[in-house]
């Protein structure tokens, strides 16, 4: 039988799944094994410079061919192979926004914005790729490296995002119901099963996460980075739709916030196209919570009310756990305390979405007490609103 040869997207792929993560892998371990690991230049530059040099060579033969055009999954994995190589460029400091007017990585750029463009996303990598996008050969999905902690990483976080989904997808089946329909009871006790599922989640991952490792080895192929002449943000696990969904359809955001709806705005293009079309459709629908809100004038006394409404606040308390956690375990964990620890708070582009830690810390934790509903006055909180919502339960 005769075997074809592999393809250019192929044969990058193919790299990004075997030398790349080899490369990243030897890399990292010579980082972590120094007094300084989180001082990367003048480390490993041999290796540095082959994984530049065959990254390129294979993007500069895509170039050449012209027509990488073959629907939007083999669009998007290429965009992400590409994104892939840029990213680790950046986190080993082969190229650095700071110091530069325009990536130096001319090639990739080139075929990062040719594939953004068409695809109606960013020209860089994006969590999707590394999670629900993320296609497994022989049980295998594409990471930056093979190390374990940042497998654990990926893994949880996908476990997470697709449990986010099913929520939001439960809540959006209840639009068209109405929230005195019989079934709506059966889509809230999904979606508060599918947060509880985050929840264990996220515990688990922090438990069994190494600090030093996310810190060092992980987190820093997720920081900021120029594609031709603009600099792009890092990846965020938020960026995808149904954790914007359940936001909205708990009525715990609104998309007339200024705040909440220029978070939107930042990740619109980090998502795939059907998640912006999710997202943009969901701005525009009522809360769940101004509807049993309406009801509560007249129907509060109804069996269904009470059933639903204690139900919804159920979800409601879930979600708000799900914000709380992330913001007090994990970000504290794993991004805050070891730059305390370090004195590396102040230091320019250690957050993935660019601004400096403290700033980012303080942005995190208004979302967190948005979306638990938080008792403060300072922010659009629907703290009153569930309260009214409980006071109206027998």
């Amino acid at each position: 039988m005769k075997i074809e040869p592999m393809t250019n997207t192929e044969r990058l792929d193919n790299w990004i799944r075997s030398d790349f993560v080899a490369l990243n892998t030897a890399l990292e371990e010579i980082y972590f094994s120094s007094e300084m690991p989180e001082e990367v230049e003048g480390k490993g530059d041999e290796l540095k410079r082959q994984l530049e040099k065959e990254g390129k060579s294979f993007i500069v033969d895509l170039l050449k061919e012209g027509n990488t055009n073959e629907g939007f999954d083999a669009g998007f994995s290429l965009l992400g192979n590409v994104g892939l190589y840029m990213a680790a460029c950046r986190r080993h400091m082969i190229t650095e926004p700071s110091r530069e007017t325009k990536s130096p990585l001319v090639e990739a750029s080139a075929l990062a914005m040719q594939l953004g463009a068409s695809l109606g996303v960013v020209p860089r990598f994006a969590s999707a790729h590394l999670e629900n996008h993320n296609y497994a050969i022989n049980g295998v999905a594409k990471s930056f490296t093979s190390l374990p902690d940042e497998i654990l990483f990926l893994t949880h976080n996908t476990r997470a995002e697709l449990a986010f989904i099913r929520a939001s997808e439960a809540l959006l089946r209840i639009l068209p119901l109405g929230v005195s329909h019989p079934i709506t009871a059966d889509l809230l006790l999904v979606a508060r099963r599918a947060l509880e599922d985050v929840l264990t989640s996220n515990n688990e991952l922090f438990t069994q996460l190494d600090t030093d490792r996310f810190f060092y080895c992980v987190r820093p192929y997720y920081k900021p980075h120029r594609v031709g002449l603009h600099e792009y943000r890092g990846a965020n696990a938020g960026d995808f739709a149904g954790i914007n969904v359940i936001d909205l359809l708990l009525g715990v955001c609104r998309a007339d916030d200024s705040y909440y709806s220029q978070l939107l705005v930042d990740k619109f293009l980090f998502m795939t196209p059907d998640d912006q079309l999710i997202l943009r459709d969901c701005m525009s629908r009522e809360s769940l919570l101004d509807q049993f809100l309406r009801e509560s004038i007249t129907n509060h006394t109804e069996s269904w009310y009470q059933k639903n409404v204690a139900l919804f606040l159920d979800v409601a308390k879930a979600h708000g756990a799900t914000a709380l956690q992330h913001h007090e375990q994990l970000v504290s964990k794993f991004i805050e305390k070891p730059a305390d620890n370090m004195g590396l708070s102040e230091k320019p582009g250690l957050t993935a979405s660019g601004p400096p830690l403290p700033v980012l810390l303080r942005s995190l934790r208004k979302l967190a007490d948005l979306r638990s509903a938080a008792d403060r006055d300072d922010i659009p909180s629907r703290f009153s609103d569930m309260q009214k919502l409980r006071a109206s339960l027998a």
